[in-house]
This record gives C-alpha cells, structure tokens and sequence, in this order.
C-alpha cells in the first residue's frame, strides 16, 4: 500500500464506519496517546522497565499502526499530502545532514 493508498484508505474508512473525523485537537490528543504506548512497550522490551502482566500480550506493530492511523487522519484533516511532504523531507534532510552523521564521533 502507498502512502497515497493508505490516506485514501483512512478517508474511507473514517467517512462510512468511523462516521466523521474528531476533531484535530481530539486527533492531536489520541496521536499522543497512542504514542505514548509504542513508549511503554518500547521502555519494557528495550529498555529497563519488565513487563506487567497487563502489557504482555501487546503487539508493538500493532500499536505502531496504531500511531500512523492518527496521523493519516490530522494529515487528511488538513489537506497534507503525507508522500509530497515525506519527499520534501528527505530533501531536506539529504542537504542538512549530508555529512553530519559521518562525522559525528559518538557514532564510530
């Protein structure tokens, strides 16, 4: 699925099943929820946090998923083409960080 694909997706989904969007606010408020459980599963696996029996059975692609559903829904709700601003970021990011990694001396 394209990143063009999955926005289209989400549109149609959220107009039929999910009736309407929430408002970008609300959306802001759920992104940064579902955020902070990818944080919680990543603390607990990959970090030094253990797991609680509530959190075992969790599923980090999932909640991932999770997290780019929202943001699908705030990039639809204000007219972003997530692929043109993904393209325009990497751009960016190609002429700013061009040598900035290769130098950096905590990486070698």
């Amino acid at each position: 699925m394209t990143i063009k694909e999955a926005q289209d997706t989400v549109d149609q989904w959220i107009n039929t099943t999910g009736i309407r969007y929430f408002n970008e606010l609300t959306n802001t408020a759920i992104l940064m929820e579902e955020v902070g459980e990818v944080a919680r599963i990543m603390s607990r696996k990959y970090g030094e946090q253990s797991f609680k029996k509530s959190d075992e059975a969790v599923d980090l692609g999932d909640e991932m998923a999770d997290v780019l559903f929202v943001l699908i829904c705030l990039a639809n709700q204000t007219g972003i083409d997530l692929t043109e601003a993904l393209e325009k970021n990497m751009v960016k990011k190609n002429i700013r960080d061009a040598d900035r990694h290769r130098n950096n001396e905590k990486l070698k």
